[in-house]
């Protein structure tokens, strides 16, 4: 029975235990990969290509701070998010800028 959703992790409670899937410590697990699947189907069919070639071809590979930095993302509304992913927004740094590069490779 699903407790919570919070966006990042989901809570499950079976029984009287209860099982937290956080996203840094459980993020390869076939449930977290696919809400993170989820997460990228957008209003943009351009978007909904990019960043699913990049779930695919990198996502297993990031950092935890890389995979904070693409939730961050994914927060982002649609417009602003494609901006950012083409190049038509300002300059942006530190972890995302190495993100956004390797989003921008698939």
């Amino acid at each position: 029975m699903k407790k919570q959703d919070s966006g990042i992790g989901i809570q499950d409670s079976g029984g009287n235990q209860e099982l937290v899937l956080h996203p840094v410590s459980c993020i390869l697990h076939p449930d977290m990969l696919q809400r993170v699947r989820w997460r990228c189907r957008r209003g943009l069919l351009e978007l909904d290509i990019v960043l699913g070639r990049f779930v695919d071809a990198h996502y297993a590979q990031l950092t935890e701070s890389g995979r904070l930095a693409f939730e961050v993302l994914l927060d982002m509304p649609d417009n602003p998010l494609w901006d950012l992913v083409s190049g038509r927004q300002g300059e942006v740094f530190g972890e995302q800028a190495a993100l956004l590069e390797k989003i921008r490779s698939v």
